[in-house]
């Protein structure tokens, strides 16, 4: 199994450009994971690695709306 915030890491990994950056979307795989954590996580409970795969995920997500947001800037500027 694939963990949700390994994608990210790849995509950072490759290198990539402003407009790469803003196009990024996590992959339906790693969507429907995510949502199966939050599901869970309301109505159950999560293992201990899970609640942390969920956790670094919602981090580098932030971070990736950050990122997004100076990219846009960095185009804007020229």
């Amino acid at each position: 199994m694939i963990l949700a915030y390994e994608e990210f890491v790849d995509f950072l990994a490759a290198g990539t450009t402003p407009q790469g950056v803003i196009d990024f979307r996590p992959s339906d795989e790693t969507k429907l994971r995510v949502a199966d954590l939050i599901r869970r996580q309301k109505t159950t409970s999560l293992s201990s690695d899970e609640t942390a795969e969920l956790n670094q995920y919602l981090q580098i997500e932030h971070l990736m709306r950050l990122a997004k947001a100076r990219a846009r800037q960095r185009l804007a500027a020229g």
